[in-house]
């Protein structure tokens, strides 16, 4: 899924700065496509829940 890799990419670079919907929205995905692309990523453990500035998610660290 390309959408995935170019939100995680973003996601990566963003640091918390913008929360997880408005990065979103900077990349041009809906809201839906969004929470499903952050699903995928939690469930890949890519990503964790944690309060990250305002971001609810930070990178999980290898």
């Amino acid at each position: 899924m390309e959408n995935k890799k170019r939100y995680y990419d973003a996601f990566i670079k963003n640091n918390g700065r913008l929360n997880e919907i408005d990065l979103g929205e900077k990349l041009y995905l809906d809201e839906n496509e969004t929470r499903e692309i952050i699903s995928q990523l939690l469930s890949e453990h890519k990503i964790e829940y944690a309060e990250n500035r305002a971001c609810n998610y930070r990178p999980v660290k290898k």
